[in-house]
């Protein structure tokens, strides 16, 4: 059995990652939760029994057996914290984007590269992928082994719940014509072809983190890949348009076949009676939805692809509780000596 500590419990995904771990019944021991200031003291029902939130400090985890602690708080909480909780012999599982480019960290999406979980022994520090990149990995995943990938253009439509609480209720509040407090403009009635901020190339951050995860996840550096992210008035759910130039010829019947046998993945694909991924069908759902899969007949190899996962569960908190998963696992059989 193991201890895990949860960092950032009181927050969106981290009440995410409770209600995950309650429903996935890891083989822990005990529980512990963490959280700013502010949320200390709070009390928290969680697996039969009530939890009292303890404040992130310097020192919250001394005097603590713990193996492994789940991340939710921030890219400079986790930069400043998840090194002192590594140096204590804790695995920390990193949901921000603070640790995910970092050479020495792997950055892992259980269906597609869980190998890579035994790279966390250079920092003890394991990198969850940006949401958007999750889902899209997932559905590539077959196309890239079966056939090989040349070239990916992305264009996503991501709900207000990716900007947290704040992008939350900017379209809650938009719909009654409140003033948005999150977004530069309106989101209800609206996209903002704009997530995170500008960067010189024109591409903006998470435009740029698709790109760069891809080709780590993958460990692939050859693959050119090019990104459009807009922000949609959708409470939960990311949609992606995903179109792939494959290295090889396909027949359509065989990629079909592929991912009616992927784990993780549910094919939703019926146009004669308007089948296809929605966010409001894959809303608590951890499973990644693939649809209106079809010949792109402008390129050789060329095929489309939609894509949609409820972005808080398989985006973060569930992709983030498999890893441990596996994780305790290899340990558990000795995969990977602790």
């Amino acid at each position: 059995m193991f201890n895990v500590a949860v960092v950032g419990a009181t927050g969106m995904v981290g009440r995410k990652f409770l209600e995950v771990l309650s429903e996935r019944k890891l083989p822990v021991a005990n529980y512990y939760l963490f959280a700013s200031a502010r949320s200390a003291g709070t009390t928290i029902d969680f697996m039969g029994k009530p939890h009292v939130v303890e404040e992130l400090t310097e020192t919250c985890f001394d005097g603590k057996d713990i193996d492994v602690a789940l991340f939710s708080a921030g890219g400079s909480t986790s930069q400043s914290f998840a090194p002192i909780a590594a140096a204590k012999g804790i695995v920390v599982i990193d949901n921000s984007a603070a640790w995910r480019m970092d050479p020495e960290v792997p950055l892992v999406v259980p269906e597609v590269n869980p190998k890579a979980i035994a790279g966390y022994k250079a920092k003890n520090i394991i990198a969850n992928p940006n949401c958007s990149t999750i889902q899209a990995v997932v559905a590539l995943k077959p196309l890239y082994d079966a056939y090989g990938i040349k070239r990916i253009v992305y264009s996503t439509y991501q709900a207000v719940s990716g900007a947290g609480v704040k992008g939350y209720n900017d379209l809650k509040g938009g719909i009654c014509g409140e003033a948005p407090q999150k977004f530069p403009y309106p989101i209800f009635g609206n996209c903002l072809p704009h997530i995170d901020s500008f960067l010189e190339t024109g591409y903006t951050k998470e435009e740029q983190k698709m790109i760069d995860e891809t080709k780590k996840i993958f460990g692939d550096p050859s693959l050119r890949i090019t990104a459009t992210t807009v922000r949609v008035p959708v409470f939960h759910g990311h949609s992606e348009s995903i179109n792939v130039e494959l290295k090889q010829p396909f027949e359509l019947s065989d990629v079909f076949a592929k991912y009616a046998a992927q784990p993780g993945i549910v094919l939703q694909d019926d146009p004669a009676n308007l089948v296809y991924p929605m966010p409001i069908t894959a809303q608590d759902k951890d499973d990644v939805f693939v649809g209106r899969i079809r010949r792109d007949y402008s390129v050789d190899n060329g095929l489309n692809l939609w894509v949609v996962a409820d972005n808080i569960r398989k985006g973060a908190a569930t992709n983030t509780v498999q890893i441990a998963q596996e994780l305790m696992n290899a340990w558990e059989s000795g995969e990977i000596a602790r």
